[in-house]
């Protein structure tokens, strides 16, 4: 087999901007799959804070079900979709807000990337 050098896909929907990357900024958190809307949630570590994400700035507020049920994701969480099944995504994601933050409110947010990526599986 022969490995192919791989370009990274580019996001269709940009998450960081020229407008929003002042906000953006580095967290760690926990990404898990929820009911409700938006189905894919993020909890900052250590806070009682969560963020709703979207694919990005575009796509909020949400003008269809699918732009906060399936957002897009970093090339290298995108692969990991099927470890939030039945499982969570524990990892440092760069964050960008889609709207400031209120107290007792879930923020909703795009993930721009993500480092130090760990996958734990729910025991059954």
């Amino acid at each position: 087999m022969q490995a192919i050098p791989q370009t990274p896909p580019k996001r269709e929907i940009p998450c960081k901007t020229p407008e929003n990357a002042a906000s953006c900024s580095w967290i760690h958190g926990r990404l898990s799959i929820y009911n409700g809307n938006p189905s894919l949630r993020l909890w900052k570590v250590g806070t009682k804070h969560s963020l709703g994400i979207y694919s990005g700035p575009s796509t909020f507020p949400p003008r269809t079900s699918e732009d906060s049920e399936n957002p897009e994701l970093p090339p290298n969480l995108e692969n990991l979709g099927g470890a939030l099944d039945g499982g969570e995504i524990f990892a440092d994601f760069e964050v960008c807000p889609l709207r400031p933050e209120h107290p007792h409110q879930m923020q909703p947010a795009c993930l721009e990337s993500a480092k130090n990526i760990v996958v734990e599986r729910s025991h059954h």
